[in-house]
């Protein structure tokens, strides 16, 4: 937005004083709104110019009060000047503060930073996970580090954030602290909810971020076959905890719910639904949307199997589930004993209920998204490119036997 200035110079007439001269005022205005000062001179208001902003004639008070007005105006003009030339955006404040010689009060980012991760503790349980803060405390230690390491400081003037600054932010996550292209991003996008925060409050004129565009990579995610999933369901397990931790799984598989929303589950979350039938209604941790999911028959077995566990009936939990670190540790061994060759973790359990289970299935992407809790069609839509990725894999090997059988029998009708 351009700025604009003007400057004029004008008589008190009401506050003439007992010599009948008028005190001269002062007026500047930026984009329409007025700073009026006292010029500390008076004149005989029969001698004023209002047209010329002046006093009239060449005495030699005239010579003296124009000339105080002179520089004035030009001491007002050096004021635009001196913001442009320190790259401070001319608005009425910066200009008043300028004038006035009174610095405005820096706002550095570290402060910033660390009042929204105390709102976000405060709020934890209620509107964010403890995962929510944790990645935020991470997301403050490496901006910490960041700036220790670029600019040898501890803290940073938000208005000295530009650009360049996260080109080489990025640079540094990428390069120093070797992260992945997509975490770099999610820390990018940490820090981009700060700089949002300030834009927000008025604190920043220009978005850093305006010509910055995030180069996310689509990870392939792992799921389980139907094979794979009988091959896990029958297996026999001479170890209890193993048995559990397979059941809880398999649980995860037909429902889609993610580790902290089973853990969570009770028997407040099973009513009937539209069907006459069990379903279950629990709003995701992760985002706090509702998962509305119809329960079907290999997850209420596990339900009744636990029923009356000692964890289940004393802690009102609808599954006896370990930490999500022990889950993961026993699904290792798990995929071993049944002989699945993938990393498994309790996460690829939701996303075999996406692919495997329902879409596999003709379930309907939206029916799908509703039942995950996504925010977003585009999430759901994520495992639909992966059974895409999968048709097209076995379309391949089915166009090689055909390719192969062209082949013989060309050989056949040559013979």
């Amino acid at each position: 937005m351009d700025t604009t200035i003007s400057i004029l110079f004008y008589l008190k007439r009401a506050k003439v004083n007992a010599q009948g001269l008028a005190p001269i005022f002062q007026r500047i205005t930026v984009n329409g709104r007025r700073l009026d000062n006292s010029t500390g001179k008076f004149v005989d208001p029969d001698k004023w110019n209002s047209e010329m902003s002046k006093m009239r004639g060449t005495s030699e008070e005239a010579r003296s009060i124009n000339g105080h007005l002179d520089n004035l105006k030009s001491k007002i003009l050096n004021v635009e000047k001196n913001l442009i030339k320190k790259d401070i955006p001319i608005t009425f404040d910066s200009y008043r503060n300028e004038l006035s010689g009174k610095k405005e009060r820096e706002r550095m980012l570290i402060p910033i930073f660390l009042e929204h991760n105390r709102k976000i503790k405060e709020l934890v349980g209620q509107e964010y996970a403890a995962g929510t803060l944790e990645r935020y405390e991470t997301s403050l230690k490496h901006t910490k580090d960041f700036i220790s390491w670029k600019y040898n400081i501890t803290d940073i003037n938000i208005e000295k954030i530009d650009h360049a600054f996260i080109m080489e932010y990025e640079f540094y996550l990428r390069s120093e602290r070797k992260c992945a292209n997509n975490t770099a991003v999610k820390y990018i996008k940490n820090f981009h909810k700060i700089i949002n925060q300030c834009l927000a409050n008025g604190w920043l004129n220009k978005d850093p971020f305006a010509n910055y565009k995030a180069k996310v990579k689509e990870v392939v995610r792992e799921f389980l076959s139907e094979t794979e999933i009988e091959q896990m369901m029958n297996k026999e397990f001479v170890s209890e905890r193993l048995e559990l931790v397979r059941d809880i799984f398999v649980f995860s598989c037909f429902t889609g719910l993610a580790y902290i929303d089973v853990k969570q589950l009770t028997l407040d979350n099973i009513s009937l639904g539209i069907d006459g039938d069990k379903w279950i209604f629990k709003n995701r941790q992760k985002t706090d949307t509702a998962s509305i999911i119809p329960l079907l028959p290999t997850a209420k077995d596990i339900i009744d199997k636990y029923a009356e566990h000692p964890v289940c009936k004393n802690e009102k939990r609808l599954l006896p589930i370990l930490s999500n670190q022990k889950m993961n540790a026993y699904l290792k061994e798990i995929a071993d004993v049944c002989g699945i060759k993938k990393d498994l973790t309790f996460h690829i359990a939701r996303h075999t209920f996406a692919t495997t289970i329902t879409l596999s299935n003709g379930v309907p992407l939206e029916t799908v998204s509703k039942m995950l809790g996504h925010t977003s069609l585009k999430t759901t839509q994520h495992y639909a490119k992966i059974l895409d990725k999968k048709i097209s894999e076995d379309m391949m090997i089915l166009k090689t036997k055909f390719a192969s059988k062209a082949l013989n029998e060309k050989k056949l009708s040559v013979h």
